[in-house]
């Protein structure tokens, strides 16, 4: 997957130098002007982790070496039937690889991608931690599950 090394160029360029985060590759939707608002109001921390400068448009990193990677601007995900959970207003699809957790926005556009430690931080601290800045994109629709549909018959 093209965003599996995400997290670990990050983690080999965090452990390099202090600071400045170089190696964040952006989000193909990087530029779309609907991630500039949620990328200003990103938190000064999420749990025990400081947000870190990037070079990289629509990226943010807490965390040294780095625990939380953010890209907004990838594609939305389609419908789906892996976990998602409403989180302070936004919804997001949650996958588990290997030690990680990635999760992504649902019914935005673009969506936000969240690549996250298992071990370093809470799912749940970050899914809180970010909703007010992620809900600046707009939300189109989300997340549904059984006891949601109607009855047929």
């Amino acid at each position: 997957m093209r965003t599996a090394g995400v997290l670990a160029a990050v983690v080999l360029t965090a452990t390099g130098c202090a600071g400045r985060v170089a190696t964040v590759e952006p989000a193909p939707h990087a530029t779309d002007p609907a991630c500039a608002p949620a990328m200003l109001a990103m938190p000064d921390a999420l749990g025990d982790h400081a947000l870190r400068p990037t070079d990289s448009q629509a990226t943010a990193v807490w965390g040294e070496p780095a625990a939380v990677v953010l890209r907004c601007g990838v594609q939305p995900p389609g419908p789906t039937t892996d976990r998602c959970i409403a989180a302070d207003g936004v919804d997001w699809v949650v996958r588990e690889e290997e030690d990680r957790w990635r999760l992504t926005t649902y019914g935005r556009t673009p969506a936000v991608e969240v690549l996250l430690s298992q071990t370093a931080v809470s799912s749940d601290t970050v899914m809180a931690g970010l909703a007010s800045a992620v809900e600046r994109i707009p939300a189109a629709r989300g997340c549904v599950g059984l006891s949601d549909a109607a009855p047929v018959g």
